[in-house]
Order: structure tokens, then C-alpha cells, then sequence
């Protein structure tokens, strides 16, 4: 298989608090890879530093092959300017939309193509009516985000993100800010993307999406990888207390028989 993503020894502190100790991850083409872990167990600075919205304190990480920064006497450094580059390549999607109130939905899925690709607004518009099309929002392309749902706001922002053509999708728990009726039509959205051979690195609380599409699952804590397997295995028969007690804290999650 093909490698997308690779992390040798990430490490992340926060002044003198640890919160990344040491994590190795490869991530291949078309995989889905599914992070799980209490609160304040790294998931989310894990994928920040991926994108590098937040900058590692040591490690590497690699995209397509190609080292992102440059070595220098043992420590990494980078430039804005790559930095800006990458992250057109690294499609993220936040628990909340950040949608742009006063731009219409295709406008907001027109906007990062214009600025930061230099897309034609004619090329941009058919690739975000494309990309509204892709998650079912196709009508409403002309209303603005006070008028949408939750779901269909978090929609728009998946579609934004895949407007830009990105080599992989990072989902940072998004359907942990929506009501539970309309959580399902965003995983249906997601589940969609696996599918189709979209590469994704995903932070969620949702165990069935993790069991039924997921490749892969990790189970992170206190800033390290402690598990990782296939979810029919790694659901169903963790092998250490600490995921038998976080799998038992989810008592509405009935695996499959």
C-alpha cells in the first residue's frame, strides 16, 4: 500500500506539560484510521500536529514520502511558507464549522480555492457545487449558515475541505457539538468518503463508525498509542484494563454479535 501519512517519535509539550510521548503512525492510501481515548488523552493535539496548526515539539512526519521541514543539528525546523503549502494538501474539518456567516454556503466553499489556490471563481463555484453535491447539499447552496442545521453546516465545512483536493481528511470529533438526531447524516457523509478510497484520520467518540469503517483503531492515553488493531479485534477483546473501562464507559454501544 501506498504511505500517506508517517510520524516517527512525535512528541508535543505545552510549556512543561507532556501531552505527546513518542507516537509512530503510518497511515496508507484510501485507509481510515480512527482515534479513540478519553479526554485529554492527545487525540486532538495528535491531529493539529499532523497539519501543523500546532508544531511539534520533536518528531517527524512525513506526507507522501517527502520529510516536512528540514533537520538541523538533531531539531526540526520549518518555514511558513511550506507550512501554508501543506496544509492545502491536509483537508481538517473542527468540532465547529467555522463558517464564514456572511458568505452564502458556495461561497464559502469557494473561498480557500480562490485565496489559497488561485482558482477562477468560475472553476472554483463548479468544483464547490460538485463538492455540496457529493454530501447532499446541492440546494442549499445559496443560503446562509444562520439557516442551516447543525449537520448541514458540518456538511458544508466537510464539503469546503474537499474542495481544496486534499491527499488526506482529518476529522476532529465533528459530530460531538450536534444534536444526536443529526449526527447520523454527517457519518453518512463520512462513510461515503471511506468508501470512495478517501485517505482520513479521524478523532471520534462514535464506537459504531469506528467498529463498522474504520480500518484501523487506536486507542490512545496519557499522550501514547496503548492499543491499536482492527476493530472487530480491538472493540471486542481489548487487551488492557484501561480499554475495557474506557469501552465500558460507552453503555449505549452494543457491538455486533
Amino acid at each position: 500500500m501506498t504511505e500517506i501519512v508517517r510520524i516517527e517519535n512525535l512528541h508535543k509539550s505545552f510549556d512543561n506539560l507532556e501531552v505527546l510521548k513518542g507516537i509512530d503512525l503510518t497511515v496508507n492510501s484510501g485507509e481510515t484510521v480512527v482515534l479513540l481515548g478519553s479526554s485529554g488523552s492527545g487525540k486532538s493535539t495528535m491531529l493539529r500536529c499532523v497539519n501543523f496548526m500546532e508544531i511539534p515539539t520533536s518528531g517527524k512526519i512525513y506526507l507522501n514520502g517527502d520529510l516536512v521541514g528540514n533537520e538541523r543539528s538533531g531539531k526540526m525546523t520549518y518555514r511558513e511558507s511550506e507550512l501554508c503549502a501543506l496544509r492545502s494538501r491536509i483537508g481538517m474539518v473542527f468540532q465547529h464549522f467555522n463558517l464564514f456567516p456572511h458568505m452564502t454556503v458556495i461561497e464559502n466553499v469557494m473561498e480557500g480555492q480562490v485565496i489559497v489556490l488561485g482558482r477562477s471563481k468560475s472553476e472554483a463555484r463548479e468544483k464547490a457545487m460538485a463538492q455540496l453535491e457529493r454530501v447532499g447539499l446541492a440546494e442549499k447552496a445559496e443560503e446562509y449558515p444562520a439557516r442551516l442545521s447543525g449537520g448541514q453546516k458540518q456538511r458544508v465545512a466537510i464539503a469546503r475541505a474537499l474542495a481544496m483536493d486534499p491527499e488526506v481528511m482529518l476529522f476532529d470529533e465533528v459530530t460531538s457539538a450536534l444534536d444526536p438526531e443529526l449526527v447520523g447524516e454527517v457519518l453518512k457523509s463520512m462513510r461515503q468518503l471511506a468508501e470512495e478510497g478517501m485517505t482520513m484520520l479521524c478523532v471520534t467518540h462514535e464506537l459504531g463508525f469506528a467498529y463498522h469503517v474504520a480500518n484501523r483503531v487506536l486507542f490512545l492515553n496519557d499522550g501514547a498509542i496503548l492499543e491499536e488493531g482492527e476493530p472487530q479485534k480491538i472493540l471486542k477483546t481489548p487487551k488492557t484494563d484501561r480499554m475495557r473501562e474506557f469501552l465500558e464507559g460507552h453503555s449505549l454501544f452494543k457491538l455486533p454479535d
